[in-house]
């Protein structure tokens, strides 16, 4: 970051801004531009300093970044890719990972039902929601704890790891307690005393972009996490607000390879959550794979047309069972490519 002075500031000045920007624990040092004195930021104890309160300083005339804000998730050319391993699954290892399992935790027998069939068709991560956000507060809302003990049953007899969201930090606690994964939803991916607390935790993360945020504010938001000293996020991309009706949101999967060139941290897309349609599933997860994601993570339900959540975009046992074929094909096809991003 470099500290434009204005004209005809001295070297006394200079100096006392230099002093104050020492106090809030930057590392700064100046830089003769010839007409115009400049201060250097070389460095930041807690993280990139804020450039509007910089701004302030007296003798200030303006702050010009010269790096990215989130300097820990920044790709870093010579240095390998993050791999997230959540138990026995490694996620960003290169094999795309596939996340399945109902939208909501209703009862023993429709989530064992599932945990059961999504194994058989070879998910290697159970998702479902014990505590769910909704839109309207008429709605089905999860099971709260009750819901987190059956995935922990389930995980228990499957084998499957279990990824599951946290709302507020009264119920990070439970899932802390009984998953083996957090997610952060959209709604929450701003919500940055949730992130800082999650980023103590040093649990894996499965973090949300939010539905209007940019490919620089989900990146930010995982630079909290990551700040905190938990570096085990993985990014998911689940669509944006757009202008048609057609589906719920707009996938947006130019942002999986913009992220793969600004990040080392690793990407999936939920294609369910994005299209809010059955029909559009199977052809954006192919899609997904085919775009560079780690992995995708699908709503499926033993019987759809009974589901307390969201039943109109879960795949049936076939319908999951047929795309998570077609995926392990496609990845397979996919891995004989070279890479393109570096």
């Amino acid at each position: 970051m470099l500290v434009l002075m204005s004209r005809g500031v001295g070297r006394d000045d200079v100096r006392r801004v230099v002093e104050l920007l020492q106090q809030r624990g930057l590392e700064a040092e100046p830089v003769d531009l010839g007409e115009r004195a400049a201060i250097r930021i070389v460095a930041a104890a807690g993280g990139p300093p804020d450039p509007g309160t910089i701004a302030g300083l007296p003798g200030v005339e303006r702050v010009i970044p010269l790096g990215r804000p989130f300097g820990r998730v920044e790709r870093r050319r010579r240095l390998p890719d993050t791999v997230v391993r959540v138990g026995p699954v490694a996620i960003g290892s290169g094999e795309p990972v596939l996340i399945a399992g109902p939208c909501a935790v209703e009862t023993e027998q429709q989530l064992l039902t599932a945990a059961r069939q999504v194994r058989r068709a070879g998910a290697r991560l159970l998702r479902g929601g014990a505590f769910k956000p909704r839109t309207s507060p008429y709605t089905f809302q999860g099971l709260g704890e009750p819901g987190l003990r059956l995935l922990a049953r389930a995980r228990e007899e499957t084998g499957l790891p279990v990824v599951t969201e946290a709302v507020d930090e009264r119920s990070l606690e439970l899932v802390e307690r009984h998953a083996d994964m957090v997610q952060i939803g959209a709604r929450n991916m701003q919500n940055f005393e949730l992130l800082k607390r999650i980023g103590e935790s040093g649990k894996p993360v499965l973090l949300k972009r939010g539905m209007s945020a940019s490919l620089e504010e989900l990146l930010l938001a995982a630079e909290y996490v990551v700040s905190e000293g938990n570096p085990r996020v993985v990014l998911c991309e689940r669509g944006v607000r757009g202008f048609g009706a057609h589906a719920r949101y707009t996938l947006d999967l130019s942002i999986v390879p913009a992220i793969r060139e600004s990040s080392h941290l690793p990407v999936i897309v939920d294609p369910s959550h994005a299209t809010g349609k059955r029909a559009f599933v199977a052809p954006l997860a192919r899609a997904a794979l085919a775009a560079g994601a780690d992995g995708v993570m699908i709503e499926t339900h033993p019987d759809p047309q009974q589901a307390l959540c969201d039943g109109h975009q879960a795949l049936d046992p076939d319908e999951f069972a047929a795309l998570a074929a077609e995926l392990r094909a496609l990845a397979a096809h996919l891995s004989a490519r070279p890479e393109t991003v570096t």
